[in-house]
């Protein structure tokens, strides 16, 4: 996989580069509410644009069904991106067509472009490999050179990630080069002890993951709604926690495993329980209560896990060497049900550990309980891509970076 650094080793000035990039950042109406990938692209941007590559910037934001709809898009995310550059952005108001094509041509040298969501166009995400190719046809007239660095869709199988590539130089930008480096870290040669903290609210979205650390990780802790399900699979009374009933099954399989080959399978000896879900705008106070795991009431939830959890699971953090947490541990968004996620999260901090943060939700939570995101070792851009790549998956966005 050629990187950015041997595009910047020869002349770019002048050039049309292509940056398939990921700013499918959260919106409040039109109001960016974290802006941290679109601040994940910006080395690859300003370097290219320091050499004087005309930058085209592309990516997708949310899920509009393949026509233009206002909601998703990209216009708060390139003004952003200006305000980070401290330089004028460009946006075309339109993927391929007349906006797009002249924005395009009216580029200076070290000039920046943001085009509208890719996927506006139905071609981007379309299974008809035809129709894909055509769009990513269309998205090659626009440039000289590809610079895949979007690394929270390299996992898609989508035009400007997998077919694009194919018809044009590519290059993997800083933030793909790193991501790489960094998941390597954790499938080959990891240093142990190698502790792995999952949480996020479906069993059935980390089944995989956990398929495959069972045999690399030595601890596995297990939080969030998920949680519940295998909490469940012991026997215990789980009251209105949320509950996967048909990965029951799965779950009681994985814990045989782990204890057959001597991985630590870790879960909640508490919980954080309340009588409803709470009001994640209003944040108001809630009934919330601490129960042991196998008491949880009938009528009650699980929402975050407990403050004896909470002190195991930084014990099994504190002597580990790499961690790799992917997952919040509770409903983090309301103060009730926080402790927990940010337990964990300093428990990271505390290590002397290699730590990675798997993206998604476990980023924004990093963020949003306003820890410090460069006191960890790295926090991925990628929740989803990370997962996959971990379970040993062929990531169609990296693949297509392959020479």
């Amino acid at each position: 996989m050629k990187t950015i650094d041997e595009l910047l080793a020869g002349p770019v000035a002048g050039k049309r580069v292509f940056v398939r990039a990921d700013l499918n950042v959260p919106l409040s109406g039109t109001t960016i509410t974290d802006d941290g990938r679109i601040r994940a692209v910006l080395p690859t941007v300003k370097a290219l644009a320091d050499a004087g590559a005309r930058v085209v910037v592309a990516s997708h934001l949310g899920r509009p069904k393949g026509a233009p709809d206002p909601v998703f898009s990209l216009a708060p995310a390139a003004a952003r991106l200006g305000e980070l550059l401290g330089a004028d952005v460009a946006f075309a108001t339109d993927t391929v067509g007349e906006s797009a094509e002249a924005t395009v041509t009216g580029l200076a040298d070290g000039q920046v472009a943001v085009l509208e969501n890719l996927r506006f166009n139905a071609g981007e995400t379309s299974k008809d490999d035809a129709e894909r190719a055509a769009f990513a046809d269309r998205l090659a007239g626009l440039a000289d050179v590809y610079v895949g660095d979007g690394f929270g869709a390299v996992h898609r199988k989508h035009a400007s990630v997998f077919d694009l590539p194919a018809r044009l130089p590519h290059y993997a930008g800083h933030l793909i080069a790193t991501e790489v480096g960094v998941l390597k870290k954790l499938t080959e040669d990891v240093k142990r002890p190698y502790v792995v903290a999952l949480g996020g609210a479906k069993v059935s979205d980390k089944l995989a993951v956990i398929d495959q650390l069972l045999g690399k990780a030595d601890r596995i802790l297990i939080g969030g709604g998920m949680a519940y399900t295998f909490l469940k699979a012991q026997g215990y009374e789980i009251g209105s926690s949320l509950l996967q009933e048909d990965q029951l099954p799965a779950v009681a399989e994985y814990l045989e495993r782990a204890e057959k080959t001597g991985v630590e399978l870790v879960l909640p000896v508490d919980a954080v329980v309340s009588s409803a879900f709470p009001d994640l705008k209003a944040k108001a106070p809630t009934d919330s209560t601490s129960v042991a795991a196998d008491a949880i009431p009938a009528d009650q939830m699980g929402l975050d896990i407990g403050p004896e959890t909470r002190k195991l699971y930084a014990s099994k953090i504190a002597d580990a060497a790499t961690v790799f947490w992917n997952g919040p541990m509770g409903v983090f968004e309301h103060p009730d049900f926080a402790e927990g996620t940010k337990a964990v999260a300093q428990a990271l901090l505390d290590s002397e550990a290699f730590t990675v943060v798997g993206g998604g939700d476990s980023a924004a939570a990093v963020r949003i309980l306003g820890f410090d995101e460069n006191a960890f070792g790295h926090i991925s851009t990628g929740g989803g891509a990370s997962l996959e790549y971990l379970e040993g998956k062929t990531l169609p966005g990296l693949a297509a970076l392959e020479d």
